[in-house]
């Protein structure tokens, strides 16, 4: 039998039947991801496996890197043989690993390959992929729907022109809603003079206006926003590596960003106070528009200044951060948009593990609405260092015990690869032996609508209906 079975991750009949019946076949409503959109627009055909599979995955480069490999077989100038084989060494220590699942349940479902990838049969592995890549023309947008997916919203800057999201929207022959996800990241980089300036250029240009005045900005960033709905979004995110609550007058809040614009340094408790109040105007203009408002807050990025130095953001440096006053911050933050009716749909990521259960009991505070939007307030699922299968049973667990995990909007790929969508399959199995777990010790009735209701709303159904998006 297969490493990656039927069965694989389902340790009882319940599950089995969970996932064969209801979960397997949902298509996917990919929310969030890191997807390049012009390789979409352009149907974009990959040179070979190694461009295919190790491009931009630092999740991978990170594994590479400790198992002693140069990183000219990384992210250097070496040949795509030489590149894969290097993989093919780490993947097969990577045991334990969440990395040593995803391959094994990629090589499966792109290229019906069923063999463990070692170092012993990298050659054969490495021609077969290449093989069904050219033969099946795995091309960026077969990739997708040989994925079974419906929707995805991609991560852009508020400067973005958003041609190729036109270009795909006025494409008759591609019926995946592709959307732009707004994530205004570089409006929050006060403390970084060379990146701040480059945005409000950026902005200044797109909008005709000098961003003077922080007032200046917000107009700004509401007219970026209404461009983004224009092109069909309904969807912000937000990146930040700690959450803060600090109020300020208006008078402050000028003061600090006219330091800002001059390129001054910016103080730990000024940027408390910038990132406060600019986090709080743009939930109430995401609420006034219907956006959905999503926040990722933990990372700790570029920690290797060496490489960091050689090689750019985004390379597999970063890390966990930790910080005080979560749950102050969290709930002073929603509760400040709350306060005047306008907090929007929101979606809480914790990157350390220890916040769950944090998270969900701070949520739980701000699920009143009028509209009946179930679950308005979500605890996102395990992001990043938490996509494996202890980070998503936690998340599962604790937002069991402090919501209703029958209103869980699920997985998102999060990913900058076309063949990341076995992380859906992946989360759909733990889901699914969860559950069937809890039924076979008699803590959840076997009932089959009441189990077909759960696993189907939480693969699928729940986020069409909570992002609502209208094509």
């Amino acid at each position: 039998m297969s490493f990656i079975h039927d069965d694989f991750m389902l340790q009882s009949e319940t599950a089995k039947k969970l996932y064969h019946e209801y979960a397997e076949n949902m298509p996917i409503f990919d929310y969030h991801c890191h997807l390049v959109p012009q390789q979409i627009a352009e149907d974009y055909e990959f040179e070979n496996i190694t461009e295919l599979w190790l491009g931009g995955d630092h999740y991978k480069w990170r594994a590479m890197r400790a198992m002693g490999i140069p990183e000219e077989k990384i992210t250097g100038s070496a040949s795509p043989e030489e590149k894969f084989e290097a993989w093919a060494y780490t993947a097969e220590n990577a045991v334990g690993n969440p990395l040593f699942h995803w391959t094994a349940l990629e090589l499966k479902k792109y290229f019906h390959i069923e063999e463990t990838l070692t170092s012993a049969n990298w050659k054969e592995i490495y021609a077969e992929c290449n093989r069904v890549l050219k033969a099946e023309k795995l091309t960026a947008r077969k990739l997708i729907k040989n994925s079974n997916v419906t929707f995805i919203c991609t991560t852009d800057n508020p400067t973005d022109t958003l041609e190729w999201h036109k270009a795909i929207a006025e494409d008759e022959t591609f019926d995946v809603a592709v959307v732009p996800g707004f994530r205004p990241d570089e409006a929050f980089a006060i403390q970084d003079a060379a990146k701040f300036a480059g945005f409000i250029g950026k902005m200044q240009e797109a909008t005709g206006k000098e961003m003077t005045t922080f007032a200046e900005l917000l107009e700004g960033m509401e007219e970026r926003i209404q461009y983004f709905a224009d092109h069909g979004s309904n969807v912000s995110d937000h990146g930040l590596s700690q959450i803060y609550y600090a109020e300020a007058t208006d008078e402050e809040i000028e003061a600090i960003y006219a330091k800002a614009i001059a390129g001054d340094s910016i103080s730990e408790a000024e940027y408390a106070k910038y990132q406060t109040r600019l986090l709080v105007e743009l939930g109430k203009i995401y609420a006034a528009k219907d956006f959905v408002m999503q926040l990722h807050f933990g990372a700790i990025r570029n920690n290797n200044k060496r490489m960091f130095a050689k090689l750019g953001a985004d390379a597999g440096f970063d890390s966990i951060q930790d910080q005080p006053n979560v749950s102050y911050a969290l709930n002073n933050l929603l509760g400040a948009m709350d306060l005047t009716n306008e907090l929007p749909k929101f979606i809480a990521y914790n990157l350390d593990p220890t916040y769950f259960d944090l998270v969900g009991t701070a949520i739980t505070n701000f699920q009143a609405n009028d509209k009946g939007i179930k679950s308005k307030v979500q605890m996102g699922s395990g992001w990043w260092f938490n996509d494996t299968k202890y980070g998503m049973l936690k998340q599962l667990k604790s937002l069991s015990e402090a919501g209703l995990l029958m209103n869980f909007v699920g997985m998102l790929t999060d990913s900058r690869s076309f063949i990341s969508y076995t992380r859906h399959e992946y989360f759909r199995r733990i889901l699914c032996d969860f559950i069937g777990d809890l039924v076979e010790r008699g803590e959840i009735p076997n009932d089959v609508k009441l189990l077909e209701k759960l696993i189907t709303n939480i693969s699928y159904n729940n986020a069409v209906e909570y992002f609502d998006f209208k094509k």
